[in-house]
């Protein structure tokens, strides 16, 4: 006895589905933590003197270069005048706005890969953004 039962079909997908990419956590507070420091128009020294951390420490916070602690974190917020909590807050705002960027440039079908921003383009795209 022969079965004559059709094999179901196999499909092979032609490309991945893009989906969005999640940003960095120390790329996201580095950002929040510049724009800060400049609508407050306050230079890295200031604002690294204030926190108790080095100047060039700070520049690579804010370039999302470094992964700080959180009592490192607290300073820079402090010393902005912001509790960790408020910098938490404007991170994760950030993160949901990028997240959803991202995933309505996915479901268009743009797969070509992010380029990351200069800091003046990021900070452009920021105010034009608010």
């Amino acid at each position: 006895m022969s079965s004559h039962e059709p094999t179901p079909a196999r499909v092979i997908p032609l490309r991945p589905v893009p989906t969005a990419k999640e940003p960095l956590w120390r790329d996201v507070v580095g950002d929040v933590l510049r724009r800060e420091r400049l609508a407050q128009r306050r230079t890295l020294k200031d604002v690294a003197d204030a926190a108790r951390i080095s100047m060039p420490y700070l520049s690579e916070l804010e370039r999302g270069r470094k992964e700080a602690s959180s009592e490192v974190l607290a300073a820079a917020a402090r010393a902005l005048g912001l509790g960790l909590a408020d910098l938490l807050a404007l991170a994760h705002g950030e993160i949901i706005r990028l997240t959803a960027a991202g995933a309505r440039t996915a479901t268009a079908g743009a797969a070509a890969p992010q380029a990351r921003l200069t800091s003046h383009q990021g900070e452009a795209r920021l105010r034009l953004a608010a």
